[in-house]
């Protein structure tokens, strides 16, 4: 059974707005984080990062420059490891263990929640909702991965977006080393008059709207 307040799960936003919603799996990641905050304080983006709590603790300076940047940091888990595939007590463990690590370092509560691989589970969601979390998955991924993560590929993605997406990208993967591919697509879209004419925000403007607890 799913647990009340399930449906507080956002997967796009409002087409009648002009916001698109940037967001970045796995990360931090000191070989591609660093490139990606100066690429959106160039032009002046906020944007939400979905980080993993083992490389959070590793590399703690990075968070809090991304906090202190004004970007979003949310939990995707402490490991990567799949929600599917833990029992109910480790997988509330992920989430658990990723809350107070990103509390830890950056002196503030997260507030948003993306699971691991998208995959969610009554368990997580009940923790989540116990967390005063806001759940947000995507509708649209520039798939920033494996053999359709090619430059062409990414940068055609990026120039279909449309208001309301919430977009799904990545500054670290922990299976492949692709995000460099991920930042020059998104380096040359966001110099387009496309990307000129849209909006681009941090989640919390959306959540802040949808969710009430």
């Amino acid at each position: 059974m799913w647990p009340n307040g399930f449906l507080n799960i956002t997967s796009r936003g409002r087409r009648s707005e002009s916001q698109v919603y940037l967001t970045f799996d796995d990360g931090p990641d000191p070989r591609f984080t660093p490139s990606l905050l100066d690429i959106l304080a160039q032009h002046q983006i906020k944007a939400s990062f979905f980080v993993l709590a083992d490389a959070c603790a590793a590399y703690p300076e990075l968070v809090r420059q991304t906090a202190e940047a004004g970007h979003d940091i949310g939990i995707h888990s402490y490991s990567h490891a799949h929600p599917w595939r833990l029992r109910q007590a480790e997988a509330r463990e992920e989430l658990h263990r990723c809350y107070h690590t990103l509390a830890n370092i950056t002196g503030n509560p997260p507030s948003l929640f993306r699971p691991a691989y998208g995959r969610i589970r009554p368990a997580t969601l009940q923790e989540a909702r116990a967390l005063q979390l806001h759940t947000v998955l995507w509708n649209r991924s520039v798939i920033d991965w494996g053999a359709w993560g090619t430059l062409a590929g990414v940068s055609r993605r990026l120039a279909a977006l449309k208001p309301g997406d919430i977009v799904l990208m990545h500054d670290a993967r922990p299976d492949t080393n692709r995000p460099e591919t991920t930042l020059t697509a998104l380096q040359s879209f966001l110099n387009t008059d496309k990307a000129a004419s849209l909006e681009f925000s941090g989640l919390s403007h959306l959540t802040k709207k949808r969710f009430r607890n």
